[in-house]
């Protein structure tokens, strides 16, 4: 529990787990449970009038879920930063209510409470001991107005998922993190983040139009109501005369004012935003901007308008090598008088991470890198001959200041590399830290004209201290720079080494006039030195707003202003070496966004620091925890993870969790079950004809009935074993046959899948589905096609694969493979393939067989693909639709689908929309069916928003997501080539071939 005095903060030694008091471990907290539950569920519908400050019913009815179990404690606690602190317990609320209850006990029973909404919080302000309160999964609601120059968002909605709903009104929010993917909008207002472009202008603070926010006291606070500033006055008399005070103080202190000004004329995100009472007059509007950048330690923010920025129409990008850091930074005053939008200074120590990255290594030059340094340069304007004249102006900078020439690009797609290098250089740097090393992420921010010199005293300090792997990079145009240090904790000398470093650090950072955070927030790692920049005047007035606003201490304790001199010390995360598949990840938690199963179970993340939490277990010998973790990572884990490999696609240094949990899925593997795959795999074709009958006959039996016999096998055997029959599946699909032309230009490799599950609609007209679709379209563009033979038989092997059934998968690529290179001349033909899933699995067979085939170089294509490229120019749509709403797979994505799914869509018509919450639908093959509450909480928020609006029809490209988002939504599914068969044919019209 958290101690009586506020700001107080422990003091325990660095462990592989932090804190290393073994009671953080013991068994679960079950009076602190049974409190929180207890004050949760007697919690009013609304809270009494009296304290609520905005007249409105903000609160629901809750049901708030408590966990105190050592699992779910342990895999709670991990965020991005290089801190550590395990909580007493985790409560995930879903309403205003709950989350004054919340505050209500913590208040009563001097307990702290940390607010996490993401956690990529970098300085340690993410996590906390005490209470854990997790807004993540109940506050993500995001809505602009009609022409996107405003929009109000909800804590957990992530930056990169707001800008998708403003993309298509031309407009974005003005904070640009790099870290947008995983950055929710709680996040970025606790840190006042900014980014590339934003600089101190656009920031959280300065475009945020309204908060509505929630006190320690429970009073709720919504800044956009009338009379707000009153009702404050009313319910929190107290707290709003004593902001009144510190304001009339400001007033009679022109030293203090100066002061103020001056520590605020760029970036900065140290202490509380004091600026607010020089820039606002209404202590509510004071308040609420001290709320910004005040890091969870005043109140919690549950919704927040913002004034949006139009999004450039015209854009440039240029990625310019300089001989040396300092040639580069000397260069940034003419570049910053050019009118560039923004400049990312990147350093030697990037550039070689840059090069050794297979996805980026093209983007650097092959040359040996030593001293260089580059600078990522962009250019907005509102027409090409404003953005031209930019260029030239910026070429001329350059040449005066000697640097080389500058080659821009207006190319999206290109454009789009370059940053996404810059976007996940922390991560991709971190990732390729030394094995057992923790990463720590700083940033600062000082004069630009002091920006070289700064460098060049930082890699002296590098030097000094031994930080021979550190990097520099960051917004170069605010003189705001980010530094990278790898530190083994688990060594008594490192924690030394830190305190001398960051003392010279600061004393640096200091005396050029610069501050010690301009992004990330003070968080525990600066909060000792906050009076140190500011003054003990201006530091006592920052103590007062927290005491004012939350006077028992509560709220994040040790975070932003901690008692504590040595709290950048302690609660110190060690990274131990685990296991291949996952040892790079720094935990940054890019993944969680697009993991289907993040509001089920874990993510994965989460998965990762259950590994790394085990192994520090046996280590300590705590074999007891160690057992509870590993029961307990059976289903969260291993059984609910759709191992689609989403994370990968959002991983800087490209973990695939999903590797991980095959792996595992392999050794756990009872040998019996393992014979029976091995055994399934040779005798695939009777087996699929035989799956595909029992759907049909399933189909005209009474549904519950066929249920309770699943429900009975899955008692029996284990519901990982035995799927569950539900009344959405379709019935059997039909046979695959081999049907070889002449002279043919293609092999078509119809999936298994689509042979034991029909078309989800009805009708002669969809018989045969994808498959038939595809030969139908091919025929009308006189494409001829060959197929393997026995192709019954054959399968890509993904369903062994992905369940860790190694003989069974060898058994069945083996045949597949030899059968593809018989039917496709050695490799001549492409080879092409109607399911995307089974189109990624073919590519990883062939890949696995690589050694073996020699010289054969197979060509696998997804059908879609193939249609966009091959069939489209020779199809007229006779037929087209009015709507489509598309879902793009996880295999589509990793295989760069996605755009030919996107043209065929608009080929058949007009208004073809992927939903801005698509993701994975968690089906993962049959994990659907393993695991229904999958699929149904990953498809959750996707669904909505399809009901929202009403489609001509309903596309995907994969047999088993069409099956899992027709269960999802209630509407037919199909594969996108489908409707464009339909759409297709000879003397069709939309009254013959609709869908739906």
């Amino acid at each position: 529990m958290f101690p009586s005095t506020p700001y107080a903060a422990s003091t325990a030694q660095p462990s592989p787990l932090g804190p290393a008091d073994r009671a953080l471990l013991s068994p679960a907290n079950e009076e602190l449970a049974r409190g929180l539950r207890g004050v949760i569920a007697t919690a009013s519908v609304t809270s009494p009038a009296s304290n609520v400050a905005t007249g409105k019913n903000k609160h629901s009815s809750s049901t708030a879920d408590v966990r105190v179990s050592a699992f779910e404690r342990i895999v709670a606690s991990v965020d991005a930063s290089h801190f550590i602190l395990i909580p007493d317990a985790i409560v995930t609320a879903q309403s205003i209510g709950d989350v004054a209850a919340v505050f209500r006990y913590a208040r009563e029973h001097r307990t702290g409470v940390t607010l996490r909404s993401g956690g990529t919080s970098l300085s340690g302000q993410a996590s906390g001991s005490g209470i854990l309160l997790d807004t993540r999964s109940a506050f993500r609601r995001i809505t602009p107005n009609a022409d996107g120059t405003r929009v109000s968002v909800e804590p957990g909605a992530t930056v990169r998922q707001v800008n998708a709903r403003l993309l298509r009104r031309k407009h974005k929010l003005g904070p640009d993190p790099a870290s947008e993917i995983a950055a929710t909008i709680g996040g970025v207002i606790a840190n006042n983040s900014s980014g590339m472009a934003c600089g101190a202008h656009s920031n959280s603070y300065r475009t945020m139009n309204s908060l509505t926010f929630v006190l320690p006291s429970g009073t709720v606070i919504d800044t956009a109501a009338p009379g707000a500033d009153a009702a404050l006055a009313h319910s929190e008399p107290e707290l709003h005369a004593g902001l009144a005070s510190i304001q009339n103080l400001l007033a009679t202190r022109d030293d203090l004012r100066a002061e103020i000004e001056r520590q605020y004329r760029g970036k900065n995100t140290m202490g509380y935003g004091l600026n607010s009472f020089l820039d606002y007059t209404a202590p509510v509007d004071i308040l609420a901007h001290l709320m910004v950048g005040s890091e969870g330690t005043l109140g919690f923010v549950a919704l927040a308008e913002f004034e949006t920025v139009p999004i450039a129409p015209h854009i440039a990008t240029a990625l310019v090598l300089f001989e040396t850091l300092d040639a580069a930074t000397r260069a940034l005053p003419a570049l910053v008088e050019s009118g560039a939008a923004t400049l990312e200074l990147m350093d030697a120590a990037s550039l070689r991470v840059i090069q050794e990255d297979p996805a980026s290594s093209d983007i650097v030059p092959e040359i040996k890198i030593t001293t260089q340094a580059a600078l990522l340069i962009e250019f907005h304007a509102k027409n090409d001959a404003a953005l031209d004249d930019q260029l030239v102006v910026a070429s001329l900078a350059l040449s005066a200041a000697g640097a080389p020439q500058m080659l821009p690009t207006r190319d999206p797609a290109e454009r789009a590399r370059l940053w996404h290098t810059r976007k996940g250089l922390y991560a991709t740097v971190a990732g390729a830290r030394r094995p057992g090393t923790t990463a720590l992420l700083e940033d600062i921010a000082v004069p630009v004209d002091a920006l070289a010199e700064t460098c060049a005293a930082l890699q002296r300090l590098f030097a000094r201290y031994g930080y021979d792997d550190a990097v520099i990079f960051g917004h170069a145009k605010d003189g705001n720079i980010h530094f990278l240090l790898t530190e083994d904790f688990s060594h008594e000398a490192a924690v030394q080494r830190q305190h001398d470093f960051t003392e010279d650090l600061v004393t640096l950072v200091l005396a050029t006039g610069g501050t010690l955070k301009a992004e990330h927030g003070t968080g525990r790692i600066m909060a000792p030195f906050v009076e140190r920049q500011f003054g003990s005047e201006l530091y006592e007035i920052m103590k007062t707003v927290k005491r004012l606003c939350d006077p028992t201490g509560i709220l994040n304790p040790g975070v932003l202003l901690g008692s504590s001199p040595s709290s950048h010390l302690e609660h110190l995360k060690s990274t131990p070496q685990v296991e291949t598949e996952v040892d790079r990840c720094v935990e940054c938690g890019y993944c969680e966004p697009v993991c289907p199963s993040k509001d089920l179970t874990l993510t994965p993340r989460q998965r990762i620091a259950v590994r790394r939490a085990r192994l520090a277990a046996r280590n300590r010998g705590d074999n007891a925890l160690d057992l509870e973790l590993g029961v307990a990572e059976e289903y969260s884990s291993i059984e609910t993870c759709a191992a689609d490999g989403m994370c990968q696609t959002a991983c800087p240094v490209l973990i695939n969790t999903g590797d991980l949990v095959r792996r595992l899925r392999q050794e756990s593997a009872p040998r019996p079950h393992r014979t029976i795959a091995a055994r399934v795999a040779r005798a695939w074709g009777p087996i699929t004809r035989g799956a595909s009958i029992a759907l049909s006959i399933a189909k005209l039996l009474p549904t519950p009935a066929i249920t309770a016999v699943t429900r009975i096998g899955r008692n029996l055997l284990g519901r990982d074993t035995v799927p569950l029959y539900t009344s959405d599946l379709p019935a059997g699909g039909l046979r695959r046959k081999s049907a070889t032309s002449e002279e043919p230009q293609a092999v078509f490799f119809s999936a298994c899948v689509g042979s034991m599950f029909g078309s989800q609609t009805n009708g002669a007209d969809s018989a045969g589905g994808a498959a038939a679709a595809f030969r139908a379209l091919s025929a009308r563009a006189g494409i001829a096609l060959a197929t393997p033979a026995p192709i019954e038989g054959l399968c890509c092997g993904t369903p062994w694969k992905s369940k860790g059934y190694a003989d069974g998968y060898t058994t069945a690529i083996t045949r597949t493979v030899d059968a593809l290179v018989a039917a496709s001349d050695h490799g001549r033909l492409p080879i092409v393939c109607d399911n995307s899933s089974c189109t990624e699995g073919l590519m990883l067979a062939v890949r696995t067989r690589a050694a073996e085939l020699g010289a054969t170089a197979l060509t696998i294509v997804d059908s879609v693909d193939f249609v966009a490229e091959q069939l489209l120019p020779h199809l007229t749509v006779a037929a087209p639709l009015e709507s489509i709403a598309l879902h793009p797979t996880c295999s589509s994505t990793q295989l760069g689908s996605n755009p030919s799914l996107m043209a065929i869509a608009a080929t058949i018509s007009p208004q073809a929309i992927v939903p801005d919450a698509w993701g994975c639908c968690g089906f993962a093959g049959d994990r659907g069916m393993l695991h229904p509450e999958l699929t149904a909480s990953a498809t959750a928020d996707e669904a909505a928003e399809i009901a929202l609006n009403t489609y001509e029809a309903y596309a995907s490209c994969n047999r088993a997501c069409e099956i899992g988002m027709t269960r999802a939504t209630g509407h037919d599914y199909v594969h996108i080539i489908e409707l464009l068969e339909k759409a297709t044919r000879p003397g069709s019209s939309p009254a013959e071939d609709g869908n739906n």
